[in-house]
């Protein structure tokens, strides 16, 4: 499987080079806190210990964020977002009321804008979660995560992985993306379904299981 045909396929975030050097995505997630202290703050103003924000981003007042962090120009922080630190906010991107993020790669204008969960995940260009949408980063039993891909399964011996998502990917109202879901890019979950595995890019999830591809 090559990710940069099947899940991110425009270069739209400052760590498309880091994650370039991954042949998996999810390797990528054990080393964004140094990724973002690395990273070249040219532009960037230190807004808070750790927090480098664009000064073109909008930050309300009431959102807490936590180190480090990068935000990107015209990035949207609304009123009580969280973000948990470890974060690459990217241009144009919408953190919305009372969501949290937490060591996350967020490309591009995508949409994260109402009640959402999203933590050690990689979201995709132009990516949008509907209101309630949660990327479940451990299992139940606390076990390792198993990716279940199309071309067999993958033990990562990782304990947290949420979800990467694709671009222009979209994600229904209150879906679950159980840990280690892998969205092709535009494909489309339904509202209230739950995600596990791997979906290709152009498929529609239903709430009852069924899969079609888009048209």
């Amino acid at each position: 499987m090559d990710w940069r045909t099947d899940i991110l396929t425009e270069p739209h975030t400052i760590a498309w080079d880091y994650l370039s050097s991954f042949s998996m995505l999810h390797e990528a997630l054990s080393g964004i806190h140094d990724f973002i202290l690395s990273y070249p703050k040219d532009g960037l103003v230190e807004i808070l210990d750790g927090v480098w924000a664009s000064p073109e981003a909008s930050i309300a007042p009431t959102a807490c964020i936590k180190p480090p962090c990068i935000i990107g120009r015209g990035a949207e922080i609304r009123h009580c977002a969280y973000i948990r630190g470890d974060a690459v906010i990217g241009d144009g991107v919408v953190i919305g009321n009372s969501c949290e993020i937490k060591n996350a790669i967020i490309s591009d204008s995508a949409e994260i804008p109402h009640f959402n969960y999203v933590g050690d995940s990689i979201l995709g260009y132009r990516a949008h979660l509907g209101a309630g949408a949660i990327t479940s980063n451990i299992r139940s039993d606390r076990k390792p995560i198993i990716l279940h891909l199309p071309e067999g399964d993958i033990e990562t011996g990782m304990i947290k992985i949420g979800s990467i998502i694709g671009d222009r990917a979209e994600i229904g109202c209150n879906a679950v993306l159980n840990p280690g879901t892998i969205i092709g890019h535009d494909a489309i979950i339904h509202p209230l379904t739950s995600v596990r595995g791997y979906v290709h890019s152009m498929v529609i999830v239903k709430q009852n299981g069924e899969k079609v591809v888009r048209s």
